[in-house]
């Protein structure tokens, strides 16, 4: 008989453990560490633990008995408890507060919608330096009494959680270096500034997949707010205007960008979008995961320059003027032109003369197959002599005999012109010189 939903087994952290990391399938606990059962403990036989335990999607909801955990996990120092059925922050606690050098935490996935985090037990989490709350629905004021609680945590992944506001605190997070929010719905960068006061040296912000349509402060602000800020992440944001990217620069450590999928960007050629904005950032060293050499940077920068020079002077980007300092005005590039090159001549067959426009990328061997086909001439053996009208009295016809060769290491000419004999099988008395005189 199936259980209902009231009457469904709760899955409690120890029995999980006790299944997962047994001896049947660790049966030589190699990386691992062994531990006897305690005294009491449901767990008749030993335990081959890691010090990274991963839990993911095992129907957890409750702890279990605290005195177990904190006996067989005194050493852990990663849990992973994604995609379980936790609905209380007091279990979660009772967990952490019986592993005591935990110093990373994932909670992803796990349904917190509502559930608020007490000050009271938030004092557990004081030692975890990475957190994971990816959609979770965690609300700001958890958020905030777990930062509050954890002064040393390093990095926060707050990622798919429905946010489009960001709630202030009057307790800041100095400790924290890397907030990774992606694929939420913030807007208005009136939200993401907030993250300045926040988190005040922040080294990384990810702000991919939301919809933040501009960066709207001064130089002054953004130095105050994001001093430490080295890499900032606004993949398929809603940039649109060039100026947002310029007040990137104001960012007094930016060194790495990631800005693709922007609206501003999508008129423009993939080596277009880079140049351009690698010509706007002088200090980022990354640009969307790739370095950046000098060469490249100079590349960008005059291309930049070319770019603009023909707009009227109140449409020019400040940034133009800077580098036209530095290199002066550039004339345009030279356009050349990379099509098969072609020319016209005269290709005699016996009494038949015919005008044939030649592709000088071809080969002699490709140029016979051509003749064969455009002059309808025998499919037996041909030879090919080319005939420089200028210098034919002096060199001669010279037999085009390779069939690899392209006809513009020649220096076919217009004018100039081919002559099509068939080849023999017997010994030909001829040579070039007396088919020269022939011609003449």
């Amino acid at each position: 008989m199936e259980l209902s939903s009231d009457e469904e087994e709760v899955r409690t952290f120890i029995q999980v453990l006790s299944e997962k990391y047994n001896p049947e399938n660790f049966p030589y606990g190699q990386g691992v560490v062994v531990l006897p059962s305690p005294p009491g403990s449901p767990i008749k036989d030993r335990l081959f633990l890691p010090s990274a335990l991963v839990l993911n999607d095992c129907g957890i909801s409750k702890a279990g008995d605290r005195s177990i955990i904190a006996a067989f996990c005194a050493h852990v120092l990663e849990l992973d408890l994604s995609y379980n059925q936790f609905k209380d922050w007091g279990e979660i606690s009772t967990i952490v507060s019986n592993i005591p050098h935990l110093d990373f935490l994932n909670l992803s996935m796990n349904p917190l919608s509502g559930v608020e985090l007490k000050p009271s037990m938030a004092d557990v989490f004081s030692r975890v330096r990475r957190l994971v709350l990816i959609n979770t629905q965690v609300s700001w004021d958890t958020v905030h009494t777990l930062t509050h609680h954890t002064p040393e945590l390093k990095e926060l992944f707050l990622c798919l959680n429905g946010y489009n506001t960001v709630s202030e605190s009057q307790t800041s997070c100095p400790s924290l270096r890397l907030l990774q929010i992606t694929g939420n719905q913030l807007q208005d960068w009136e939200e993401v500034r907030k993250f300045g006061l926040l988190y005040p040296n922040l080294s990384t912000l990810v702000l991919a997949n939301n919809s933040v349509g501009s960066v709207g402060d001064t130089k002054e602000t953004l130095e105050r707010l994001f001093p430490n800020l080295c890499s900032i992440n606004l993949n398929n944001s809603g940039l649109s205007k060039w100026e947002d990217i310029e007040r990137l620069n104001f960012f007094p450590k930016l060194e790495e960008v990631k800005a693709k999928g922007l609206p501003l960007l999508e008129s423009y050629s993939t080596q277009e979008r880079r140049s351009l904005l690698l010509a706007q950032l002088p200090s980022v060293m990354v640009l969307n995961g790739s370095a950046v050499s000098n060469g490249e940077r100079e590349d960008a920068e005059r291309f930049f320059i070319r770019f603009y020079q023909d707009c009227p002077e109140q449409q020019l980007p400040e940034r133009y003027h800077i580098l036209v300092s530095k290199y002066g005005h550039l004339a345009p590039l030279a356009e050349v032109d990379l099509s098969p090159r072609c020319t016209l001549v005269d290709v005699r067959w016996g009494d038949r003369v015919e005008a044939v426009s030649l592709s000088l990328e071809q080969t002699v061997g490709e140029l016979k197959k051509h003749l064969k086909a455009l002059l309808q001439l025998p499919t037996n053996g041909i030879r090919l002599f080319y005939i420089d009208r200028e210098m034919c009295s002096v060199l001669g016809p010279e037999e085009l005999k390779c069939g690899t060769r392209a006809l513009h290491s020649y220096s076919i000419r217009d004018g100039d012109e081919i002559l099509v004999v068939p080849k023999v099988k017997s010994r030909c008395s001829s040579s070039s010189g007396s088919l020269s005189q022939e011609l003449l």
